[in-house]
């Protein structure tokens, strides 16, 4: 750990306000708000929070950025002048296990360092959780800058360390989703080597998340650096100073209809906020390999950063459609010709979830896919090929020739992972036999043009860890 010095004025205690939950947000009826949210980088700080950086010691600069406010973790205890904890029954969001508590159990200062600590006991005769939440909420919200995060997160099935941002004010533009989220940071206990960077918006729910996967290592094993720039029309997401994620295309209400302007809902105060969950429906349950005596999320330090000034006069950019090939395919490489390299976002991608374990590669004309832990829900073994242009009102028909070692079943859909994760394409399940078979779907896209679809083929969760070999993919409209 980095040793640091930081004097800080006392800032003025505000009132602790409820903030949001990630995932699965408030079901409550958005409110009017009278006051419009605040827009000049130079306003969206009070006084007395910018005052919370007066001197400074090795925290360094960034080159057109100036540093609006810092915790280094340098006391004995949590700085509330900076920070709430924000207490929340079991179950509160997300069907989460843990109750966060205000105990210094849960969250605590140590060796410099924030530490937010999940615990195991037992209550009525059933497992209980307890862990911790703490927000920036009233006391260092701000408009656009540059967040910069070091934390160390904990390995174990069912724990869930979490950096992200809500805005101050949730009811501005509607309860979540349409208010958005900013998710700097989520890393899954139980694939450590696996950080998201997500952005979330609109109704219903759309989102985009980029991942950086570290080879040789896991995020467990060390302390990382976690960032995000926001800028009026752009977020960038960056491990250790590598870029991984960028987005620049977002919507607040339902799109095209309650549309506010671009770039809403990212156009007004945020907080940065920081939890360990025990649990819920995207990490699952913990289990007996669950060691809770090491379940401690760690951070070493927050840093935000603003520009002088930002332009505000940004404007959306326009969709782009992807072409067919000149047989009208809209599947590229779809009868894999040309090796590539599965882990980019160019043509094909071969993703891993949730304990899902395997390896892809392109040969004679093929994909293989080998499973060698078939994981906990189907999309834990995935291949997918984004940017599938579907188009209101067309038809559109979905065909493959597909063979396994084995009989098994896979799941084939189209998707769309910026409008909700809907289907365009509902999930099919089919059962590969053995001998090299043609399939064929075909579907009508009813809702909103999208030029995000995926076709996905699933091949986790089945019961089966067989080779499947998939060949001549294609999508095409047919009226």
């Amino acid at each position: 750990m980095n040793i640091k010095k930081t004097v800080s004025a006392a800032a003025a205690a505000l009132m602790l306000m409820n903030a949001a939950s990630c995932g699965e947000k408030s079901t409550s009826e958005p409110t009017a708000s009278s006051e419009q949210p605040e827009t000049s980088a130079a306003s969206e700080t009070s006084s007395e929070t910018t005052s919370a950086v007066e001197e400074i010691s090795d925290v360094p600069e960034i080159s057109g950025y100036d540093l609006l406010w810092n915790d280094e973790f340098d006391g004995a205890e949590m700085d509330e002048t900076k920070w709430n904890y924000e207490p929340h029954e079991p179950g509160w969001t997300n069907e989460e296990l843990q109750e966060y508590t205000t105990s210094t159990d849960n969250v605590f200062v140590r060796d410099g360092e924030l530490v937010i600590k999940a615990i195991k006991s037992e209550k009525d005769g059933k497992d209980y959780y307890t862990s911790g939440k703490v927000t920036g909420q009233n006391k260092t919200d701000f408009t656009y800058g540059k967040v910069v995060v070091s934390a160390k997160v904990p390995e174990g099935q069912g724990l869930w360390p979490a950096i992200w941002m809500m805005p101050k004010d949730e009811s501005y533009y509607g309860q979540w989703p349409k208010c958005g989220e900013i998710d700097i940071m989520e890393v899954l206990g139980s694939s450590v080597d696996t950080a998201y960077g997500t952005l979330h918006y609109g109704e219903p729910h759309a989102e985009q998340q980029g991942t950086y996967v570290l080879e040789g290592t896991d995020y467990s094993k060390d302390f990382h650096e976690y960032s995000v720039e926001w800028e009026p029309g752009e977020f960038r997401w960056y491990i250790d100073g590598e870029l991984y994620h960028t987005v620049n295309d977002w919507f607040t209400a339902v799109e095209g209809e309650d549309e506010k302007p671009y770039p809403a809902p990212f156009d007004q105060p945020f907080f940065v906020q920081m939890n360990l969950a025990v649990g819920g429906t995207w990490p699952g349950d913990p289990d007996d390999t669950t060691d809770f005596d090491k379940a401690e999320f760690e951070v070493d330090y927050v840093r935000v950063y603003q520009k002088p000034q930002y332009d505000t006069n940004v404007t959306k950019p326009e969709k782009n459609y992807r072409e067919p090939l000149e047989d009208g395919n809209y599947i590229y490489n779809g009868d894999f010709a040309e090796n590539e390299d599965l882990t980019d976002d160019v043509n094909w991608k071969f993703l891993l979830f949730e304990g899902g374990e395997g390896s892809a590669e392109i040969s004679d004309n093929t994909m293989i896919i080998k499973t060698e832990n078939e994981g906990t829900v189907d999309y834990s073994v995935q291949l997918v090929q984004p940017e599938l242009p579907m188009i209101k009102g067309k038809k559109y028909r979905v065909t493959f020739d597909a063979r396994a070692d084995e009989e098994r079943d896979i799941v084939v859909c189209v998707s769309a992972p910026t409008a909700g994760w809907i289907r365009y394409l509902e999930d099919t399940k089919l059962t590969v036999p053995t001998e090299k078979t043609t399939f064929t779907y075909e579907f009508e896209m009813k809702d909103k043009d999208d030029p995000n679809g995926r076709l996905e083929f699933n091949l986790g969760h089945r019961g089966s860890s067989a080779t499947v070999y998939i060949s001549n993919v294609r999508v095409e409209e047919i009226s």
